[in-house]
Formats: structure tokens, C-alpha cells, sequence
């Protein structure tokens, strides 16, 4: 038991530093080949903070592990929205100025909505990744085509100063993309042999491992993108970061991992995907037309997710 817990914290690590890697590394590749922060902002940085839910995922999926998949993004989705946008409000209210930022939600919603539909039959099977792999390179190329025509200096100059300068070397850039990479790859494979270690122990079923664990412990580069940018008072890309991870998490992750292994969804409950879509349908109304989203609406999601949390406790 105890080296199955040392597994999971140690591959936690492994992968939070992973991802610390490749979102710097890459946001300073495409610095060099001249692409503007605003992009970088709502795609790079997407794709790298939800980088461990794809390996972890993808992993989970070649081990014949995939109903952990399949909770580990209906647990980071619940968690970015309710844990990590909760309590970015409520260290600063956050108001969106992008478009793209705004466009975001209710593609997040209905991109929710699909996969409840899709996992009706008890299955999300290898059709149903395709649709969702098509969708995610929809999205992905409709999000860099909004926001390179946005040419608003105020947003540009926001998202310039929430990402870094450029690294010394293209060759430390490769070097610190390898190494987060290994770290991710290495960090998954760990976390996924203590997990489901844990819950043959304890009996627990692997979607609850996904949505408890695992999907807390791969939502914390979401967690810290989005806290920073909170204290730095950038509300666009602390939003747009968790709901670009979110649509991306079903999208692209979710797609890979059931084009990899049909996935069985027997074990989801109808509650996790109530809270799952209702979560997102209420943000949407939260943010409303001014698209603000105040501290008391923040300590709200904070406490829907806890109370969703104690619901997965085995009584």
C-alpha cells in the first residue's frame, strides 16, 4: 500500500514538472517562429497544461485501463471548472475581453453534451473518437484563425505579458521539450500502477481513481497557469486556459484514447455527467453577457465541487 501511495504522489510530480516543461519550452519554440502571444495563449498553452491528461489518458487506454481514462477527463473537467476557475474568481473577480475567450463556452458545453450522448450505449467505441479527434482539429484551427484576426492591442499587450521571453537557445528549448516529455511519459506510468493498484486494494472502481486522483492530480499545471494568471489579473487567460483545456480534454484526449481502445462507460454515473454538463451550463450562465465572474459565484462552484467530491466517498 504504502509503495503504491509513493507511486502516485512521485508520478504527480513527475508529471506537474513535465508539463511545467513543455508548456515553457513550447511557448518559447513558437515565440522564435513568430507566433503571437494571443495564440500562444489559447492553444499552446491549452494543449501543454492538458498534456498529462493526454499521456495519462492515452496510457490508460494502452494498458487496458480505459474507464480511467474515460474519468480522469470527466474528473479534470469537473475540476477545472468548479475547483480551478472557483478559486480563481475568488482570489480575483475575472472579466473576459477576448472573443475567442467568450466563443469558448458554450463550444464547451455542447462538446460536453456530445459525449453524454455518445456514452448512451455504453460504449464511447472507436467512431466516436474519430468524431471527436475531427472536432479537435476544428476547434484548434478555428481558435488560431479567430485569434490571429484579433488585432485589439490591449489583448495582445495582456497575453504578452503573461508569457515569457524566449529561452537562451532553440537547443535548451529542445533539451527542456524532451525532458518534459520523458518526465510526462515516466510520471503516467507511474501514477496509473499505484492508482489502479489502490483501487483493487480498496475495491474501488477505476473511473472513481479517474475522476478523484488522477484527475486531481492532472488538473494542477491548470490549477497553477490559472492561479498565476489570476494574481497577474488576467482573467482572458485564466478562462480561456481552463475552458480551452476542458473542450480539448474531450475533443482531443478523450478521442485519442477511445480511437485507441473502446472505451466502456458502464461505470459512469448519470450524476457525474449531470455535474459534468451542468457545471459547464451554469459557467455559461455565471459569465452571462458582461462575462464576469464574481468571488461569491467562485465560492459557489468551489462548493459544488466539494460536495461532488463527497458524494464519490464510499460510505
Amino acid at each position: 500500500m504504502a509503495y503504491s501511495v509513493l507511486l502516485v504522489i512521485t508520478g504527480l510530480i513527475l508529471l506537474t514538472f513535465g508539463a511545467e516543461g513543455l508548456v515553457r519550452a513550447g511557448a518559447s519554440l513558437a515565440l522564435r517562429f513568430g507566433v503571437s502571444p494571443l495564440v500562444i495563449g489559447l492553444t499552446i498553452l491549452a494543449f501543454g497544461t492538458g498534456s498529462p491528461e493526454l499521456v495519462v489518458s492515452t496510457q490508460a487506454a494502452l494498458y487496458g485501463n480505459s474507464a480511467i481514462a474515460l474519468g480522469n477527463i470527466i474528473g479534470s473537467n469537473i475540476s477545472n471548472t468548479c475547483l480551478i476557475l472557483g478559486a480563481a474568481a475568488v482570489i480575483y473577480p475575472m472579466e473576459a475581453k477576448t472573443q475567442v475567450v467568450r466563443r469558448e463556452v458554450p463550444v464547451m458545453v455542447v462538446a460536453t453534451g456530445l459525449l453524454w450522448l455518445l456514452i448512451a450505449d455504453g460504449e464511447l467505441g472507436r467512431i466516436d473518437g474519430a468524431i471527436f479527434v475531427a472536432a479537435s482539429f476544428t476547434y484548434t484551427l478555428m481558435v488560431y484563425l479567430i485569434a490571429r484576426k484579433n488585432k485589439s492591442d490591449e489583448i495582445h499587450q495582456t497575453f504578452s505579458e503573461a508569457i515569457d521571453e524566449p529561452s537562451r537557445s532553440k537547443m535548451l528549448d529542445l533539451l527542456t521539450l524532451l525532458g518534459g516529455l520523458a518526465f510526462l511519459i515516466i510520471g503516467a506510468k507511474m501514477l496509473l500502477e499505484g492508482a489502479v493498484e489502490i483501487a483493487r486494494i480498496y475495491n474501488i472502481s477505476e473511473v472513481v481513481i479517474g475522476l478523484t486522483v488522477i484527475a486531481i492530480g492532472t488538473s494542477l499545471p491548470e490549477l497553477a497557469t490559472s492561479t498565476v494568471a489570476s494574481l497577474k489579473k488576467n482573467s482572458d487567460l485564466a478562462l480561456g486556459n481552463a475552458i480551452g483545456s476542458n473542450i480539448l480534454n474531450v475533443t482531443c484526449i478523450l478521442g485519442v484514447a477511445a480511437l485507441i481502445q473502446p472505451i466502456p462507460t458502464n461505470d459512469v454515473r448519470n450524476i457525474d455527467m449531470f455535474v459534468v454538463l451542468g457545471v459547464s451550463i451554469l459557467l455559461w450562465a455565471m459569465l452571462g453577457t458582461r462575462f464576469q465572474l464574481d468571488r461569491i459565484e467562485g465560492l459557489l462552484l468551489l462548493s459544488i465541487y466539494f460536495i461532488y467530491i463527497y458524494s464519490l466517498i464510499p460510505i
